[in-house]
């Protein structure tokens, strides 16, 4: 039997889309901050580029997608991405309000069916924060799949990821990602790597701020039984982070 016949090659991305809004420096943050609370500011054409790229992937998570708020003009864009991207599944997880007028969710496109969607709300001195996960094939042994956005403060992470690392110990063939906020070897994320079968990334990315990214903050981190054929960083339109993309290898028997 060849190793063709025995595994399938996913493509999964991670994207911190930024509701759409476009960020090229700094000064953005400051100078275009309207833009984060109003429909303005071309978020269709920054989604419609974001569409193009995340097409030629299997799953993706998304960031900061607005799930129908003032900003986006209503529009959920976790939708309109499956929509124009041509996915039949997608899900999102709305975990966050502003003022009102702007609101966030972690979000989830797909070509495979899940058998199981989950949300979690995380812990955290501030709330709005969420896990949101799909299981893939049956039972605990099947790929699972979660995409989280994790908070700035440190302590706030640690108890973060103490939570997904309880929730994700069960599942051996697991794909954790989304904006960390932190590098891959931060202390917090140890409780990650202890309790679960996921391994640190063995290819760093930079991929923020995404015009001269220096950060490694957006990761995709996987079990020691799926294997990692390639890693790239890729533009998501003008978001403030780049996306992270990758190649797996992954068994077709817990697929099934």
């Amino acid at each position: 039997m060849t190793a063709s016949s025995t595994t399938r090659r996913l493509r999964v991305l991670t994207a911190n889309i930024q509701a759409g809004s476009s960020t090229r420096s700094y000064s953005d943050y400051v100078t275009r901050s309207w833009s984060h609370a109003l429909p303005v500011g071309g978020k269709r054409q920054s989604l419609d580029t974001i569409a193009q790229m995340v097409a030629g992937h299997d799953i993706v998570g998304l960031n900061e997608a607005d799930p129908g708020s003032l900003r986006s003009g209503f529009t959920n864009q976790t939708h309109y991405l499956a929509q124009r991207a041509g996915f039949n599944y997608w899900s999102h997880q709305p975990n966050r309000k502003v003022a009102g007028v702007a609101s966030s969710a972690n979000g989830l496109l797909s070509r495979l069916q899940p058998v199981e969607v989950q949300d979690h709300v995380l812990p955290g001195r501030l709330g709005g924060r969420g896990l949101l996960l799909a299981r893939f094939g049956n039972g605990d042994a099947g790929l699972t799949v979660a995409v989280a956005h994790l908070s700035l403060g440190a302590g706030s992470r640690m108890a973060q990821l103490d939570f997904i690392a309880e929730v994700l110990s069960d599942h051996p063939n697991a794909v954790l990602m989304g904006d960390f906020n932190c590098d891959a070897d931060r202390p917090e994320m140890q409780s990650l790597y202890r309790k679960t079968r996921l391994q640190p990334p063995g290819c760093l990315v930079p991929s923020f701020p995404s015009w001269g990214p220096t950060k490694q903050i957006d990761h995709i981190l996987v079990s020691d039984s799926l294997a990692v054929v390639q890693t790239e960083a890729v533009a998501a339109a003008y978001s403030d982070h780049l996306a992270v993309a990758m190649e797996l290898e992954v068994p077709r028997s817990i697929l099934d």
